[in-house]
């Protein structure tokens, strides 16, 4: 990644549609010599440099040899009104790998410089265009995978976010400036406000936080959505399962114990929350070979990093010591059960209780769920079970895009807040109040990029595609 200092003196390039046939391409370029390095590579009506700004041109990109290779539309955009505050140009190819690939190549041989990922967006940041939460939420609308979650970038796009943080921010702003200036000055003989009052105060700024927080939270869910294992001994119908949520033979379904070997993962969308479902090998059992050993290893490491887990169980058989096992393991995560094979009569103990009703005392406080994954049963049940353990039974409407960056940050500012007020509630003392007060603050610059931090800022822009 280039540094900061470079974007005021360089010209970047890069081709800002998808690659692969289409109706146009366009290739963009920003910085103080986009209209002189376009021209060079451009035969037009009139050059762009006897353009006014935001007026499209015709005519022909040449090559190396001066000759045609394609009709084009150009136009620029002058500094500051552009989107990265810059000189901006682009131009119109027709759609098509070699095209778009070709005019990119023209612009970098007359001077221009390939744009890191996310440089576009970055220098529209660092030239004030748009702040750090705008920013992010560029990338939240190329990534949507949803309605919901596009109107989520959306409210963040316009500046819902950026308005909440910043009232808040200035709120901690205020309580912190006003606490470090009576202990900074002394002399001067300002208002001191009690332990029992500046509590109250940190308390009403928590509780703004604590609204942030579950608006971000909803809006990272709609963004990254939950990581589903599905998990269970082999055999009882898990690959089934993945192919009924998909709707489409995604896994390999064999009555063959042990056929899944390796981690299948796809995406569905339910509640407008991406739901990324991971089939996994078969547990509970010893491998019959060293590829049943390692999909058995990526299996457990599916079900410990997921968000949630989808036990499936078949209903047919009684559970037995794995089972126990596992309700031990499940009892203090995410989980649903499933118990598959509702079509088949359920399996029964010497006493004539039914697979649910043992499943039920293995854990009590569970959820369970009866389905079909041969007859496509009890899905809608089951996806809602999964949403709900993670996402409540609310609706998501008022979600922000926000990162696990964003979010993190808000929590370290809630964190801060939480341990101020302790700290006040035991009388330890303003200067220790005040530290803690400073931390939130911090905290609330970082997430709408008030401090300037050159490896956040690399960290965060790298994450976009080329082009943007």
């Amino acid at each position: 990644m280039h540094s900061d200092n470079d974007h005021k003196r360089d010209t970047i390039a890069a081709i800002a549609t998808a690659r692969g046939e289409a109706g146009i391409a366009v290739t963009r370029l920003s910085g103080p010599g986009s209209r002189e390095i376009a021209d060079r590579v451009l035969s037009l009506v009139a050059p762009l440099r006897d353009t006014p700004p935001r007026r499209m041109r015709n005519g022909y990109l040449l090559d190396e040899n001066g000759d045609a290779i394609d009709q084009v539309l150009a136009v620029w955009f002058s500094s500051p009104k552009s989107y990265t505050g810059e000189d901006v140009v682009e131009i119109h190819t027709h759609g098509g790998t070699l095209v778009a690939s070709k005019c990119l190549e023209l612009l970098i041989c007359r001077g221009a410089r390939l744009a890191d990922p996310g440089e576009f967006t970055k220098r529209a940041f660092l030239s004030g265009r748009i702040d750090l939460t705008r920013a992010e939420a560029v990338l939240g609308i190329i990534r949507s995978r949803s309605t919901e979650a596009l109107r989520a970038a959306a409210r963040t796009l316009q500046g819902e976010l950026a308005t909440f943080a910043s009232d808040i921010y200035q709120e901690l702003l205020d309580l912190s400036g006003g606490l470090e200036a009576s202990l900074d000055f002394p002399e001067e003989d300002l208002p001191e406000r009690d332990d029992d009052e500046l509590l109250l105060s940190v308390q009403a700024v928590r509780q703004s936080l604590e609204d942030l927080l579950d608006r971000c939270s909803a809006g990272f869910l709609l963004r990254e959505g939950i990581r589903v294992a599905i998990v269970g001994r082999p055999n009882v119908g898990k690959s089934s399962l993945l192919n009924a949520l998909l709707r489409e033979s995604r896994a390999i379904v064999t009555s063959i114990p042990g056929t899944t070997r390796d981690l299948i993962e796809d995406v569905i969308t339910y509640r407008g929350i991406p739901l990324r479902l991971v089939d996994t090998a078969g547990m509970g059992g010893a491998p019959v070979d060293e590829a049943e050993a390692i999909g058995i290893a990526r299996a457990e490491a599916a079900f410990e990093s997921a968000d949630v887990r989808i036990w499936v169980v078949d209903g047919s058989s009684i559970p037995d010591e794995f089972d126990r096992v596992m309700a031990d393991r499940l009892s203090n995560l995410e989980y649903v059960v499933a118990l598959n094979k509702a079509d088949l009569p359920s399996g029964r103990d010497e006493r004539g209780r039914t697979a649910e009703e043992l499943m039920a005392e293995l854990l009590p406080a569970g959820t369970l769920l009866r389905i079909s994954a041969k007859y496509e049963t009890g899905l809608e049940a089951l996806k809602d079970s999964v949403v709900a353990s993670i996402a409540g039974a609310g609706t998501l409407d008022a979600g922000l895009n926000a990162s696990a960056r964003q979010v993190d940050e808000v929590k370290a500012a809630i964190d801060s807040l939480k341990e101020a007020s302790m700290v006040l509630g035991n009388g330890l003392g303003h200067d220790a109040a005040a530290a803690c007060l400073a931390e939130s603050r911090l905290a609330m610059e970082r997430l709408l990029g008030i401090s300037r931090d050159d490896a956040l800022l690399d960290y965060i822009f790298s994450q976009f595609c080329v082009g943007k």
